[in-house]
């Protein structure tokens, strides 16, 4: 079976404070639902039409994983910090091969 990765990218972020709060529950949320972190923070170097964006990548055992980590209730209560303005982001959540 293979693996699934979540892409995060930050276009912007408003609050910082909320940021902060919603990664102190959101990383254990994940973690407790398989997630490994492969990557965070901004880009070493941008090609093409890349933008300077925070980005976030992580790693779980499967899809349906992936997807029941997105929806469970801790994490769903990560979400609830970042409300409508915090932050501006772009998450994607893919099948590895």
């Amino acid at each position: 079976m293979p693996k699934a990765y979540w892409i995060s990218n930050y276009q912007s972020i408003d609050n910082p404070d909320a940021l902060a709060e919603y990664a102190t529950i959101a990383g254990p949320a994940l973690k407790a639902a398989g997630a490994n972190f492969l990557a965070r923070g901004m880009p070493a170097a941008i090609k093409e039409q890349g933008r300077s964006q925070r980005v976030v990548l992580i790693e779980f055992e499967s899809l349906q994983i992936a997807l029941d980590a997105y929806n469970s209730p801790g994490y769903k209560k990560a979400l609830a910090i970042l409300g409508d303005s915090a932050v501006v982001r772009d998450i994607r959540i893919i099948e590895g091969l």
